[in-house]
């Protein structure tokens, strides 16, 4: 190899900066991001599922995951791979009492068919506790879907920045 061109590349790499987790990334040339309409969208099936998982209603938990073998969800104590694993666990849900109370819901979109909705949950007897909720979501021909999601509960953070 070379001694010449690992020179370069070395070059190239040192003048780049150092890479972190937070380095903003410019959008693909095109990539809309947040398009109003599209938030819209997501944001009425986004709080379809979130009234369905405070009701219980199974048809619409199910209906919102994405029925493929690839669809993953990590909860507070199973980790789900496939949609069938996701319809099994959901037979046995019942409706959240007291219901989930959603803050801090942000919703990014990237185009028009995938979009990310993050919230924060608390419910009435579980002081000192807070929830997470992630979703990625992507436009097919039959709809939104989930096709990845995450939920967890931690203590709620001392000295956090609001």
């Amino acid at each position: 190899m070379n001694i010449s061109w690992i020179a370069g590349i070395l070059l190239i790499l040192a003048s780049a900066g150092p890479l972190t987790a937070q380095q903003p990334n410019a959008p693909a040339a095109g990539m809309e991001i947040d398009l109003p309409e599209v938030i819209a969208e997501v944001k009425g099936v986004y709080d379809a599922y979130n009234q369905a998982l405070n009701s219980g209603n199974l048809a619409v938990l199910n209906g919102t995951f994405r029925n493929d073998e690839r669809t993953i969800r990590y909860g507070g104590a199973e980790n789900l791979y496939g949609y069938k694993a996701i319809e099994d666990f959901r037979a046995a849900a019942r409706p959240i009492d007291p219901p989930l109370t959603l803050s801090k819901t942000i919703i990014t979109t990237y185009g028009r068919d995938f979009a990310v909705a993050s919230t924060l949950t608390s419910r009435a007897n579980q002081p000192g506790k807070v929830g997470r909720q992630m979703q990625t979501w992507v436009r097919f021909p039959e709809g939104w879907r989930v096709v990845a999601a995450h939920v967890s509960n931690i203590d709620e953070p001392k000295n956090q920045p609001q």
